[in-house]
């Protein structure tokens, strides 16, 4: 039964994903020149999350933030921080930025729903149990992800962002993904889906 829901949900991943880039992409080619055109640097930005397997991968997005952002800290603090690039607030602010992690998906490294993907720093604080959301491919969306959209302005009101995060949210976040796991399947994704672009519109 495991393996059979498994495959479902990885052709039903893949299958989704192959459309949406095949759909999209005129957009994401004028999202490719908008940030070409708007600052110095690449137009995808890589970085290193852990997977499925406490295995790293490389996620893809597009660059919002000036080149090298990531050595003044991992966390985004507020939609206007002075790192990101002008192009770059809207892209987060509609989430269009998480695009490209369709070829992530293609590729096997993630699947459309599920746990987010976190960087090591904060993976080798969790718990064993905790470390149970790692026997899933990560995913692009996920109740946590709808729970925390405006994460970053959350992050803002806090005197110490990267206290708030550890305590407070990433403790959250894990629950909701693993309660997630203990009960999915492709109905489940489609909702999760379905309430993700609910948020995105409304």
């Amino acid at each position: 039964m495991i393996i059979k829901r498994t495959l479902i949900k990885r052709t039903f991943d893949f299958s989704a994903a192959l459309l949406g880039i095949i759909i999209l992409a005129p957009i994401i080619c004028c999202i490719a020149i908008l940030i070409y055109a708007d600052s110095r640097g690449t137009i995808f930005y890589k970085q290193t999350r852990v997977g499925r397997n406490n295995i790293d991968f490389k996620l893809i997005k597009f660059r919002t933030m000036k080149p090298d952002s990531d050595k003044k800290g991992l966390l985004t603090v507020g939609n206007r921080d002075s790192r990101i690039t002008r192009i770059g607030y809207y892209l987060r602010k509609y989430k269009i930025d998480e695009l490209p992690q369709l070829f992530n998906v293609l590729k096997g490294e993630m699947s459309l729903v599920g746990p987010r993907p976190e960087v090591r720093k904060y993976v080798d604080l969790y718990s064993e149990q905790q470390k149970y959301i790692l026997t899933v491919r990560p995913g692009i969306t996920d109740y946590a992800s709808i729970e925390y959209f405006a994460e970053n302005e959350i992050l803002a009101k806090s005197i110490d962002p990267e206290k708030t995060y550890i305590q407070e949210i990433m403790p959250h976040k894990i629950h909701l993904n693993l309660k997630y796991i203990n009960k999915h399947n492709i109905f489940t994704d489609i909702k999760i889906l379905a309430m993700t672009v609910k948020k995105i519109v409304s």
